[in-house]
């Protein structure tokens, strides 16, 4: 990849990465529920994820997605479901206060890397746009695993960046959210919820 690509890439992927989505949201919940050490699982299995999205839609899965409706459909059913899931569980979680009385750091990492790995993966809607964005990027004349791997690492070292900085800001501001009490929780749940009904509403 040429430099001159690769700069618009990163500025590219800047900006993706700096739009709200159900990572970043679960990234900043954790890092106020269980400290910001714990939230990393979070963050590592979310941008994995990730990764593993860049590798199915370059190698051609996107394709197959757009060419096969039911797939498609069936996948979006699974992902709103899983996200409604996940608020439904962020909802019903202690306050911030209460959970530090109840020792945050007993929950378990390979729980917390799951479900941002889960979380990552449960929108084919991503994969679709994966799909779409990478091409602009890609040179037929040169091979295309060194521009994967360009792309894969440029994108995961921007996307740990954002969310160990929302995992940080929400261990640092975790003082006021005690004092909300679980309206935090509700707030961030309500979010997955309402993005797993869209996901549902949304025509393929």
């Amino acid at each position: 990849m040429e430099s001159q690509t690769w700069i618009i890439y990163l500025a590219a992927v800047i900006g993706l990465s700096l739009t709200p989505g159900p990572n970043g949201l679960l990234a900043l919940s954790h890092g106020a529920l269980y400290g910001y050490k714990k939230a990393l699982f979070t963050v590592a299995g979310g941008v994995i994820g990730f990764v593993a999205l860049i590798a199915l839609s370059m190698f051609g899965i996107g394709a197959l997605l757009r060419a096969v409706s039911g797939a498609l459909t069936l996948l979006k059913c699974v992902g709103a479901i899983y996200l409604i899931l996940l608020g439904i569980q962020i909802w019903r979680a202690p306050s911030a206060a209460a959970a530090s009385i109840g020792h945050p750091q007993d929950r378990r990492g390979t729980v917390m890397f799951r479900q941002g790995l889960l979380a990552a993966m449960s929108n084919p809607k991503v994969l679709l746009f994966f799909s779409a964005f990478l091409p602009q990027f890609i040179d037929a004349r040169r091979e295309l695993l060194p521009q994967f791997m360009t792309m894969a690492v440029t994108f995961a070292i921007v996307e740990f960046s954002v969310e160990c900085m929302l995992a940080r800001l929400a261990h640092r501001i975790r003082p006021r959210m005690e004092r909300g009490g679980k309206r935090f929780n509700q707030f961030c749940g309500g979010l997955f919820v309402a993005m797993g009904a869209a996901l549902f509403a949304q025509r393929t």
